[in-house]
């Protein structure tokens, strides 16, 4: 049975998938041009003394309504023809960055504006052209849309040069080092979004907390797949208004199979079915994760890139150098923040809602662990993996993060003994007490 979901909930899903997707930009370019041809063609037919701005050059033949017809004809049957090309051009692509980088990254195509917006021009090009076509008339008295017609002869050349300018993005779109750039920039913004405070230099971890009473209710999940949204607002003021305490079982972009326990929550004589459904509903599960709360789908996405460059069928060591690069950018922007709170009270004396987020221990193993284990035969990409841990160390002044951070480079060291040669284990000896003394990396020393 699937549960409802919270009306805000829905709303910020609905929205994020609209925003990512080609139907509601596109649509809104095509409906409001659509309206424009229409507008414009009876504006003309009551007010045809605005005929007058069109010069005679343009179009000479004001009278013939069949001159009409032709240009708009052509203009709408042209842009289709080119709006086919669009989508094979487009296809091509998703295809292409789906079977060389990952299937998880398409999400950062559809997204791209670009994209949407030459879909808008050219179909709201043809609605133009359609929606203007029955005011060019022959009877029962001819009429031809002057100024809507040089309205259409006015899109026509904008549509062309947004056709070169969507080839020439398209081209650098595929480029590894754009598809990085654009998920790191897309994984900080969710950073800055769930974690907006600047952390300082002293700044005490959320301490773990217990609750007053036991929970010893279990609300299961009514349906399969990933957490993608949580409404902490609504949760936390439910769980205040039916008076229980609340725990979620699993994080922002865990899977959750159909049946298993989602939160456990204490009082379960208050919680009645109506409840326990507005309790669910303020979680959004979908079949894909998002990045509506989820760093950590960011993050899996430029893994997923790394590990096949430098996999033994492609073996691309520069584009997985290209990959630590922006997970270290990704991991200085999250240990500069305070991280999201995992406990809220109310009142202030009683621990309401607990949220369990993945902490920087976890967010390390995430990004570097996999990296570190099918690249230590690669001197290169080690090579950059520790400078890149020592500038995530200079960032930092915690004393037991520094020390996570040294660990991670004295287990990269270990697994690169025996693999690599003796001058790169030399190196990677010198980048790692730079490491462990909290030092970036010499920009002069030569390498990776």
């Amino acid at each position: 049975m699937r549960r409802p979901i919270s009306p805000r909930a829905l709303l910020r899903s609905t929205l994020y998938a609209l925003r990512g997707g080609f139907l509601l930009r596109p649509l809104a370019i095509a409906l409001s041009l659509g309206v424009c041809g229409a507008l414009l063609s009876e504006l003309e037919e009551k007010f045809p003394g605005i005929r007058r701005f069109v010069p005679r050059l343009l179009f000479p033949s004001q009278a013939d309504p069949q001159v009409a017809q032709a240009i708009l004809t052509s203009i709408a049957t042209s842009t289709m023809t080119v709006v086919s090309i669009v989508f094979a051009i487009l296809l091509m692509t998703l295809t292409l960055a789906s079977t060389q980088f990952s299937p998880r990254i398409l999400i950062s195509f559809v997204r791209d504006h670009v994209t949407q917006w030459t879909l808008g021009i050219f179909l709201g090009t043809f609605s133009y052209c359609i929606a203007a076509l029955p005011a060019a008339r022959t009877l029962p008295q001819p009429f031809a849309p002057v100024v809507t017609v040089a309205g259409a002869m006015a899109l026509a050349p904008i549509c062309v040069g947004w056709l070169i300018y969507f080839i020439h993005h398209i081209s650098n779109a595929i480029s590894v080092n754009n598809i990085v750039d654009r998920i790191r920039r897309e994984t900080e913004l969710v950073i800055d979004e769930l974690m907006p405070d600047t952390r300082r230099p002293i700044q005490p971890l959320d301490a773990a907390e217990s609750f007053q009473g036991r929970l010893e209710v279990v609300l299961r999940s009514r349906q399969s797949g990933y957490i993608r949204y949580v409404d902490i607002p609504r949760l936390c003021g439910a769980a205040k208004n039916f008076g229980v305490c609340l725990r979620l079982e699993r994080r922002v972009g865990h899977f959750v199979p159909e049946g298993a326990a989602l939160m456990r929550l204490s009082r379960g004589d208050r919680i009645t079915e109506e409840r326990a459904v507005e309790l669910l509903s303020t979680i959004d599960i979908g079949p894909t994760r998002t990045m509506q709360q989820d760093v950590e789908f960011g993050i899996v996405q430029i893994v997923d890139i790394a590990l096949r460059a430098i996999s033994p069928a492609i073996n691309d060591p520069t584009t997985a150098i290209s990959c630590v690069d922006q997970l270290g950018c990704i991991l200085i922007r999250w240990i500069g923040r305070v991280p999201p709170r995992s406990y809220y009270f109310d009142p202030p004396h009683v621990l309401r809602v607990a949220i369990p987020w993945i902490n920087f221990n976890g967010l390390l193993d995430l990004a570097f662990e996999q990296i570190r284990h099918y690249a230590a035969a690669d001197a290169a990409v080690s090579l950059r993996l520790m400078r890149a841990l020592g500038d995530i160390a200079s960032t930092v002044s915690d004393p037991t993060l520094r020390e996570c951070l040294a660990e991670r480079g004295r287990r990269a060291l270990a697994g690169c003994v025996g693999k690599i040669e003796e001058g790169d284990l030399q190196r990677l000896r010198g980048r790692l007490s730079l490491l462990e003394a909290g030092v970036a990396h010499d920009d002069t020393v030569e390498g990776p």
